[in-house]
């Protein structure tokens, strides 16, 4: 069992004078005991997420997230094919969406030698580049610095939650069906274990795109024999297509976006999406009895 704090000081057979080894050894195991242990490798757990996170979202639903009209004309315009471009093939999510794939994870911790305190966390997922958490107190850079796709993201404790905020996030999206995720997004996130459970819960914050936070909650499970294997990624020509053509829709050609909410039988303003869908009070302005939404043919 280890030692209560002070412990070690207390069982010397001589009073310890302060800054001795002894008492910088147990200032530095108090330190290093902060919040819990997240290094493993996590299996994702779809459940109810499942349609969400493997085949996608539906085109056209956007009920629940706080959207404004920019985001809903760039999510009604888009056109899934442009993930067929090389330059879209081999891209990885970004540290904000890259919680609801379906790949699973791989969390390291990278310790400081002398005072055992972490400094940093990694976060690898399938086909994603190493995404870094650093501990160790560091500012964030400036405005002007490059931006990519895991961002920059430092962490702190609280208690055995670990809080962190990530900046400078490439252009990426909020969801798999089109609605975007500017530049100039924040990101902050908690880790939290239960048992064999990790729960991240992402809160997204973007003044372009979104009127208010976009929070979710995804979980994944401890799995003690998985490898996360490495994944080359080699483009090909997926669709053959004049050079220089960028797969788009324009604004008078987005009639199947009202597909979703025409199936599920929700309005199709419920559909739109924005901020007041979030909340339980528009309940009320949905059809007493809605029909059975079935997932529309992959």
């Amino acid at each position: 069992m280890p030692l209560a704090p002070g412990a070690a000081a207390a069982q010397a057979p001589h009073p310890v004078p302060s800054g001795s080894l002894v008492e910088y050894i147990d200032e530095a195991t108090r330190a290093a005991a902060a919040g819990v242990d997240f290094t493993g490798e996590w299996a994702p757990r779809f459940h109810e997420d499942q349609p969400e996170r493997v085949p996608g979202p539906e085109l056209g639903d956007y009920l629940g997230i706080p959207i404004n009209f920019a985001a809903r004309m760039r999510g009604e315009t888009w056109e899934a094919s442009i993930q067929t471009l090389w330059e879209w093939q081999c891209r990885p999510h970004s540290a904000d969406y890259i919680w609801r794939g379906p790949s699973p994870v791989r969390i390291s911790k990278e310790v400081d030698p002398v005072s055992r305190q972490i400094i940093a966390w990694h976060a690898e997922w399938l086909r994603s580049v190493d995404r870094q958490i650093y501990m160790d107190g560091r500012p964030h850079p400036s405005e002007s610095a490059p931006h990519t796709w895991a961002g920059f993201s430092t962490g702190r404790w609280e208690g055995d939650m670990l809080t962190i905020k990530t900046t400078h996030l490439k252009e990426g999206y909020v969801r798999r069906n089109g609605l975007p995720r500017s530049d100039k997004a924040t990101l902050t996130e908690h880790w939290l274990l239960h048992g064999d459970v990790l729960t991240a819960a992402t809160i997204v914050y973007d003044p372009v795109y979104l009127t208010e936070p976009f929070i979710r909650t995804t979980d994944y499970e401890l799995d003690l024999h998985q490898r996360n294997p490495p994944y080359p990624c080699e483009v090909v020509e997926e669709v053959d297509r004049p050079r220089g053509t960028v797969p788009h829709k324009l604004p008078s050609d987005t009639n199947f976006v009202t597909d979703f909410a025409k199936r599920c039988g929700i309005p199709i303003e419920a559909a739109k999406g924005g901020a007041e869908t979030m909340y339980p009070e528009y309940k009320s302005k949905l059809p007493a009895t809605p029909a059975t939404c079935v997932a529309a043919p992959r």
